[in-house]
């Protein structure tokens, strides 16, 4: 009898709600604050709701992670349905969130009634985290077990590369998730930092360059050093608007061997942190 696997993860994942459906991902939202108002991440405000709020509010908003009981009820409510089910859950990197510990305290409220639950610190936001949750579920849908699944998401973070642009380091400033990269970029007119999410699942500053186009092709340059002339799938997401993500794309296609492109767009949480003139590219070597 084959395993039941069932993949969760977290909003910040900003993994399309079609592709959600597709796999039959669970996806349980983190919250947006606007003063008193509170939105539940790509379920009670969309990204496009989002971004007209955020240019309308006097205020920044701020976010908040799900609550263990949260979790616990998303994970209780999979096993009754299917009690034998093994769950694999994707999270949000533990540096720049309590996301993950809030899964890791649900698990721990069910032991003794429960499964087998595997949380998962990714290391990593945003699509990064909807790569390695959608992979799963895919590899999950074909039939491989839970431990082919581990060592090829795994596998993937250790290979994925991340870099992303913002208009203004003032979102990740004020969210405390800036760490090094404000002091080394400051406000410097028209420079342009190159972000990554490192290793230890912190944003950290890769380069500083002057001009977004040059900022863009020294991303490419980046990414050649790290994959050279292999095939690719490239992943884009971005903020407010698309017109960074098409030049990305056609940079990428100039500069590298494409041979997939998915789209998303960040979404309230990720949005709150980088602000709405981000633009990000992910990108893995191509498999099979």
């Amino acid at each position: 009898m084959s395993q039941v696997i069932k993949v969760v993860t977290d909003s910040t994942a900003d993994i399309p709600k079609e592709v959600i459906n597709q796999y039959g991902i669970t996806m349980v939202p983190l919250k947006v604050h606007f003063g008193q108002e509170v939105f539940l991440d790509a379920v009670t405000i969309e990204p496009g709701q989002f971004y007209e709020k955020l240019a309308a509010s006097p205020v920044l908003p701020t976010t908040s992670q799900p609550s263990p009981i949260e979790f616990m009820e998303v994970y209780q409510e999979i096993l009754a349905k299917e009690p034998e089910a093994i769950i694999l859950s994707f999270h949000l990197s533990s540096a720049l969130s309590g996301t993950y510990q809030s899964a890791v305290l649900a698990r721990s409220m069910l032991e003794g009634e429960a499964g087998d639950i595997t949380i998962v610190d990714t290391k990593m936001a945003s699509f990064g985290i909807g790569l390695m949750a959608v992979t799963a579920a895919r590899m999950a849908a074909q039939g491989s077990s839970k431990e082919e699944i581990i060592a090829e998401t795994e596998r993937l973070r250790g290979e994925l590369r991340l870099y992303f642009l913002v208009d203004t380091l003032e979102y990740l400033q004020k969210g405390g998730r800036i760490g090094k990269a404000a002091a080394l970029f400051g406000s410097i007119l028209n420079i342009k930092p190159i972000l990554t999410v490192n290793t230890e699942g912190t944003v950290a500053p890769v380069d500083k360059i002057r001009g977004q186009r040059k900022a863009m092709q020294r991303m490419m340059e980046l990414l050649k050093a790290d994959f050279g002339n292999d095939p690719v799938h490239l992943a884009l997401a971005y903020a407010q608007h698309d017109t960074l993500a098409k030049q990305l794309e056609e940079l990428a296609q100039a500069y590298l061997n494409v041979q997939e492109i998915s789209h998303t767009t960040l979404g309230a949480v990720i949005g709150t942190h980088v602000g709405p003139g981000a633009a990000a590219i992910f990108m893995v070597r191509a498999r099979g």
